[in-house]
């Protein structure tokens, strides 16, 4: 009887472990569509295997090539702890202690909670890992090392996580997490200095990344998208259509197919009431 009592508790123990391990690696599915990490860490080839890194992306600075983010243990992070994990995101550093260079966005990942990046962890260990190497960076001599990027963390980089604004409602802060952090939509809408620096003066007012024009979303009237309503823009996230029935292109496409269609409703108005919320800036002449 005790034998038997002690069995159904071990094999009870380890079913709800293993449902609580498959809930948190849905969630992390679910982090990993809102983070954007599928658009960039997947090459822009037919047959690319989804986050195995490769993908190309051309800066001021020279071309960088995202890395395999699969659980491979040589080529990928499946030889990484937590702690590694979230010190990637939350201070730029490898595992090995080396700088990122801010082509990958801790800049704005520093902002997300552990417990979500250690869920999104959970769902990248899920995976099959993916034996690929990435190509080396190709940049400019002034940042060809990881000096030149431990020393443009020194004087631009504060880490920190989201903090939600007592004075808002919970949507609007849902939003601010979305869009500032986990989203990270400023890395491509806002414009920089020539050092690279995001011009907050000028937040999510459009900027050029990699020869393309990234347009204005405050909610300028004219320049940017303050005619929209959040209904507007809700579908446009979820189908990428415009409110005068045009479709968005270029990289967009893979951000909406990726990305933020795979968001709740709920989440797509939450992102909608922040951007609405911020000041209106013009196009500069």
């Amino acid at each position: 009887m005790t034998e038997r009592f002690l069995v159904a508790i071990v094999l009870s123990t380890a079913i709800a472990t293993a449902s609580a391990q498959d809930d948190q690696a849905e969630r992390g599915r679910y982090l990993i569509h809102a983070g954007g990490c599928i658009s960039c860490h997947t090459e822009d080839t037919d047959d690319a295997v989804p986050l195995a890194g490769g993908r190309a992306m051309e800066t001021p600075f020279g071309t960088f090539y995202t890395p395999n983010i699969t659980p491979d243990g040589e080529t990928g992070i499946g030889g990484w702890s937590d702690d590694d994990f979230v010190a990637a995101f939350w201070e730029g550093v490898s595992p090995e202690g080396d700088h990122y260079f801010p082509a990958f966005p801790y800049t704005s990942y520093t902002g997300v909670s552990r417990e979500d990046l250690l869920a999104m962890k959970v769902y990248l260990d899920s995976l099959d890992p993916v034996s690929k190497q990435s190509p080396d960076h190709d940049l400019a001599w002034y940042m060809s090392t990881r000096l030149a990027a431990g020393t443009w963390k020194a004087l631009n980089f504060d880490a920190g996580r989201f903090e939600p604004d007592p004075g808002k409602d919970e949507q609007w802060n849902r939003g601010a997490y979305l869009v500032r952090h986990l989203g990270h939509c400023g890395e491509c809408h806002t414009p920089r200095s020539t050092t690279g620096v995001l011009d907050t003066d000028r937040q999510m007012a459009g900027a050029d990344f990699g020869g393309e024009a990234v347009p204005n979303i405050t909610p300028h009237r004219q320049d940017g998208i303050g005619r929209w309503s959040a209904s507007d823009i809700e579908y446009f996230l979820d189908i990428g259509m415009l409110p005068d029935g045009d479709f968005t292109g270029s990289s967009m496409v893979d951000v909406i197919e990726d990305n933020t269609s795979q968001l709740t409703r709920e989440d797509r108005l939450a992102i909608a009431a922040y951007l609405k919320s911020l000041p209106p800036v013009a196009d500069e002449d």
